[in-house]
């Protein structure tokens, strides 16, 4: 059911906001009090206040969704930028969680500048957490190309946490897009909504099955220093070991080793590096990996002969890498980028590309629409050339895999991509599990990859494991040169990969519920109907979950990342349980019968090992 929303010009108190000029407000302003049918805090209603700065008049409306969902819908009667802005009581709260890679999960003041999320840069959602990890209130906008305004925080002078959202609106445009979410569920169950929400109408292609499987990439393993030997080396030592794709980063490209991007733009492969790029792709082929090659898409360097081609064609330069961004919105510029890239699977037969950079396209003030350019806005040229060039992909390989990474997680990116990695975070575990989560709770469709796991070379099994369990709940692209490992590191990357490799339907697919964002994950878990996963990055206890007599014998597996052996499981009645305990490199240490009684239970499980419960009816 759809209700018209009343019309009662009131203002709240406003949130101060700095700086801002004392002309930005034009003449013409409106006020709309917006009644959602939703409640807060003590049972109190939950009111959306709009304005509209530019115009005199908003036509709104609310359509309630699920239990405490609500959507809502705002059109402008001239060009406007509308705001919606509401508040909630800031009690019990815990965290804010946004899919921005540089947020701390604090709560941020009220006065901070909002994010501007677009096309290339970001998602337009965020979360107020509480206690036991449940939204207070999920929020998200419905625009995923244009650029959005969010912003959030604490309101010191009522102790309450405010939301905004900001758009540009058009008579003939699309509306502003709401869905607020006071359901009160776990948050990440609350993102998955938002997820299930954007998906609506989209039609995906679907994910090739090795970009679900374990891969290898070259970059921290040999940075610019790839040819076709070093190459076909590591495939042969990475397939060995579980991957079933390589990755081909920077380098290809030049006999320049200096990093920069100066001899981006051209796309000619070294000559004498891959002097025969089709045979060598097919050799790794023989190898049984997949090959993907690394393009940065939106740089032209200055060392290509296309640098003096497309100048005129670009948003800005960044000197500091030896490179401009180019403009899409010239149609000369997504034929030339199109027609060079797509040769990596048209000419040498690769299984797909690393488009790197994309979010270099957000601009935050772009330079108007050039002479020559036949779109408007720069999200409406990045969304020509990403459509044009998986088109021209897809005929050529149906399956072709296309990454992304963060920062440009936009769901309108999604039928232009089949994964999406976490931004770079060398030898960072924590941070690669941190960033692996945020991505996998707005991934939609997308497979989601961590960053490449690297590790020093004097590095033990044990903390090896513990990298490749921190990424447990993606798919891990592994980065170390595979030659130079000892043979108990390579047992704990089999091992760990088998893990991966073997449970890829639940860890993958299944439903996720991570842990304390406040405290960057300590714990998570994914399950399906038979099979649940926790990994345990601090000494947390590990609740078992509900037995379900009517299903198959259920398994349980416990990843131990923390250095504490201590593995204490929670049990709500008394039962039998198989028992198999592994170390990093999967020896089998114990395989018994417990007899768990209703309460804790104590498990040794050594660092970076695995415990394996199987429950028999």
């Amino acid at each position: 059911m759809t209700t018209e929303a009343p019309e009662v010009p009131q203002q709240p108190v406003p949130v101060w906001r700095p700086n801002t000029p004392a002309d930005a407000t034009p003449d013409t302003v409106v006020h709309q009090q917006l009644a959602t049918g939703l409640l807060h805090g003590a049972d109190a209603p939950l009111t959306v206040h709009l304005t509209g700065l530019g115009c005199d008049r908003l036509e709104a409306a609310v359509t309630p969704a699920d239990d405490g969902v609500a959507l809502i819908e705002v059109t402008a009667s001239a060009a406007a930028t509308v705001r919606a802005e509401w508040r909630i009581p800031c009690v019990g709260a815990t965290a804010y969680w946004t899919p921005d890679t540089n947020a701390s999960r604090w709560l941020p003041p009220s006065w901070g500048a909002p994010r501007t999320v677009s096309l290339a840069l970001g998602a337009p959602v965020a979360s107020l957490i509480g206690a036991d990890d449940r939204a207070l209130c999920t929020a998200a906008a419905g625009e995923t190309s244009a650029p959005v305004r969010v912003g959030a925080g604490v309101v010191e002078e009522s102790g309450e946490f405010t939301f905004t959202v900001e758009q540009d609106l058009t008579p003939d445009g699309p509306p502003l897009r709401l869905r607020i979410d006071l359901s009160g569920r776990h948050f990440a169950a609350t993102l998955q909504a938002v997820t299930a929400w954007w998906a609506e109408g989209l039609d995906h292609p679907g994910i090739a099955p090795a970009a679900r499987m374990p891969a290898y990439s070259t970059w921290y393993s040999l940075h610019q220093n790839v040819d076709t030997a070093a190459v076909e080396r590591q495939a042969a030592l990475a397939s060995a070991v579980g991957c079933e794709s390589i990755i081909v980063d920077d380098g290809w490209q030049t006999t320049d080793r200096a990093r920069g991007y100066g001899h981006c733009g051209d796309w000619e492969p070294n000559p004498e590096a891959f002097p025969d790029p089709a045979a060598h792709v097919a050799e790794v082929h023989r190898l049984g990996l997949a090959y993907l090659l690394w393009y940065a898409l939106p740089f032209i360097g200055r060392h290509n002969d296309a640098w003096d081609r497309f100048q005129g064609m670009i948003l800005r330069e960044e000197p500091h890498l030896d490179a401009a961004v180019l403009d899409p919105r010239h149609p000369e510029v997504r034929a030339y980028l199109v027609e060079k890239v797509s040769r990596a699977v048209e000419q040498w037969d690769m299984d797909g590309l690393k488009l790197d950079f994309i979010d270099r396209f957000a601009v935050t003030d772009p330079p108007p629409a050039p002479a020559g350019a036949d779109r408007t806005t720069v999200h409406e040229g990045v969304l020509q050339l990403l459509a044009d060039l998986y088109a021209r992909l897809r005929r050529t390989r149906p399956d072709v895999i296309v990454e992304h990474r963060q920062p440009y997680v936009s769901p309108g990116l999604w039928p232009y991509a089949t994964m999406v990695r976490a931004i770079d975070c060398p030898l960072s575990p924590a941070e690669n599990r941190q960033r692996t989560v945020d991505c996998r709770l707005t991934a939609g469709p997308l497979a989601v990859h961590a960053d490449m796991i690297t590790w020093n070379s004097a590095e033990t099994p044990e903390s090896v494991a513990v990298h490749l369990v921190n990424a447990l709940f993606s798919v891990p692209q592994i980065s170390v040169d595979l030659a130079a490992q000892s043979p108990e590191q390579l047992a704990a990357l089999r091992f760990w990969l088998g893990v991966f490799r073997r449970y890829a339907d639940v860890l993958q697919l299944g439903a996720l519920e991570p842990a304390r964002p406040d405290l960057g994950y300590p714990l998570v878990r994914a399950r399906d109907h038979h099979t649940t996963v926790v990994a345990r990055y601090a000494p947390l206890p590990v609740a078992l979950p509900d037995r379900n007599a009517a299903d198959d014998p259920q398994t349980l597996l416990v990843a131990n990342a923390d250095r504490d052996p201590m593995v204490l499981l929670t049990a709500t009645r008394p039962e039998q349980t198989l028992a198999r305990v592994q170390d990093c490199r999967g020896e089998i240490l114990s395989e018994t019968v417990l007899d768990l009684v209703a309460g804790v239970n104590s498990v040794t499980v050594p660092t970076g090992g695995l415990l394996t419960l199987t429950r028999e009816h």
